[in-house]
């Protein structure tokens, strides 16, 4: 009676427990195969494309009677969305100081990053409704530690032949009108790194597979910590060497990017944790902290790239523009505090002159993007304090929640959010570092389900 109690039940009755499974592809399609959809063109569009698949399953898996579950402190980021939205209602003023504008021409940039927060919010709940036997979480956590080399390779990539780039598949299909648009050529054609003069001559600064610079270090910082909690829970010794080695390595593209918002961040990934350990009663991390920044140091002292560091913060060309525009913001913020303006706007001009605006042969040139420096700014700017409060809310909510979880994931989830709570200062999220947050978040949240059970 107990062999035949064992078996699963046969004919139609079982059918519906087929159709519950959610697999992994949609998430691991979208982690394991980055570097394909970047070089097709696809990049982040690959979210939204991923999410209709995702989608369908959450929705086959709750009509086949298996309830979905919904992250922690959910509501907060429903407040977010919901703010998002009525937010759309202010699109069509145009604050002092900004490009009059039809709210019709905003429209699209509008519709694309609400289709990206819609998209990440299905990524969240897909992941965090994965099971163990679906998609273990130390599958997903080798995942993101395999886009965090993934990052290194783009940026050493940048930094030795900064002028590759190609035109994509996507990019070929597209019109000539289209693709030739900075926006659109942003999202589908790739390229290796952003030449900038920041130090004296333009360098190239690593962005492949992320598309800017500024992208590239704030996935930087939110990956790094899958690395390490990866090779911790490998039992080859070879794969923590090559873990160490590819650590090692991403110091000198690191550096050679000149962002100083991806060497706060790490500095905030490493205190935070550090502070924990020690909480936790485990004082020799301190020691082990003071080896490390001792070693840099030297590293720094030997090599050129000590030079490099001391001449970025020699020269602060950008300081001038991020405290025009968030000036810019805030005054903005303070004439419509409740919902923003629905998405970001231009400013007249450079910060010393409205007499220099873009042109049909300089795109760019002058107009700033008011809520552009950074995702507190836009948020405020773009969606008030309501939608301001509903979005960092649910992460803040997320931070308290997982408070006490000081397993390797607990650490790496939580670091990678308190990190992004200091690059929404100079980064906007949208739309990979914004993804890897809210994978963060899963983990953090089946992580916690787990322990429950045990």
């Amino acid at each position: 009676m107990t062999a035949v109690a064992a078996l699963p039940p046969a004919g139609p009755s079982h059918r519906p427990a087929k159709k519950s499974t959610l697999p992994a592809w949609p998430v691991a399609g979208i982690l394991l195969l980055y570097p394909l959809w970047w070089a097709l063109g696809l990049g982040v569009l690959i979210f939204p494309l991923m999410a209709v698949p995702m989608l369908f399953l959450l929705v086959r898996r709750r009509a086949a009677g298996r309830p979905l579950r919904l992250p922690p402190g959910f509501a907060w980021w429903a407040v977010f969305l919901i703010a998002a939205v009525v937010s759309i209602a202010a699109l069509g003023a145009d604050p002092a100081g900004t490009v009059v504008e039809r709210a019709s021409n905003r429209l699209p940039a509008v519709v694309y990053k609400l289709s990206m927060y819609a998209s990440l919010t299905v990524l969240l709940v897909y992941a965090g409704n994965l099971t163990e036997a679906e998609l273990s979480r130390r599958r997903l956590v080798r995942l993101l530690a395999g886009m965090f080399v993934v990052t290194v390779l783009g940026g050493l990539l940048g930094m030795v032949a900064g002028n590759f780039e190609f035109t994509s598949p996507v990019e070929w299909m597209l019109p000539s009108g289209v693709r030739n648009k900075g926006f659109v050529r942003s999202l589908v054609h790739p390229y290796a790194a952003q030449i900038m003069d920041l130090v004296g001559g333009e360098k190239p600064r690593p962005a492949a597979p992320w598309g800017y610079t500024n992208t590239w270090g704030n996935n930087f910082c939110l990956l790094a910590g899958w690395l390490v909690v990866a090779a911790w829970a490998s039992r080859s010794a070879g794969k923590k060497l090559l873990a160490v080695l590819c650590l090692v390595a991403s110091v000198v593209p690191a550096v050679a990017s000149l962002n100083r918002g991806l060497w706060i961040g790490l500095g905030v990934v490493i205190l935070y944790v550090a502070a924990r350990y020690v909480l936790a009663g485990r004082i020799w991390v301190i020691g082990a902290v003071l080896a490390a920044a001792g070693a840099l140091s030297i590293a720094m002292i030997a090599t050129p790239l000590g030079g490099t560091v001391q001449a970025r913060l020699d020269n602060g060309k950008s300081n001038g523009v991020r405290s025009f525009l968030i000036e810019k913001a805030m005054d903005g913020f303070a004439e419509s505090p409740v919902i923003g303006y629905g998405g970001t706007r231009n400013t007249l001009g450079g910060r010393n002159s409205i007499t220099v605006g873009e042109s049909a042969g300089c795109e760019r040139c002058g107009n700033f993007t008011v809520g552009g420096n950074g995702q507190l700014w836009q948020l405020l700017y773009a969606h008030g304090a309501t939608g301001t409060a509903g979005y960092l809310g649910f992460f803040a909510y997320g931070l308290w929640r997982f408070r006490r979880d000081r397993s390797p994931i607990g650490m790496a989830g939580s670091a990678a959010l308190v990190t992004s709570f200091s690059a929404m200062l100079w980064y906007n999220s949208l739309v990979t570092p914004l993804a890897f947050m809210v994978l963060a978040y899963a983990l953090l949240w089946r992580n916690w389900i787990e322990g429950n059970k045990t």
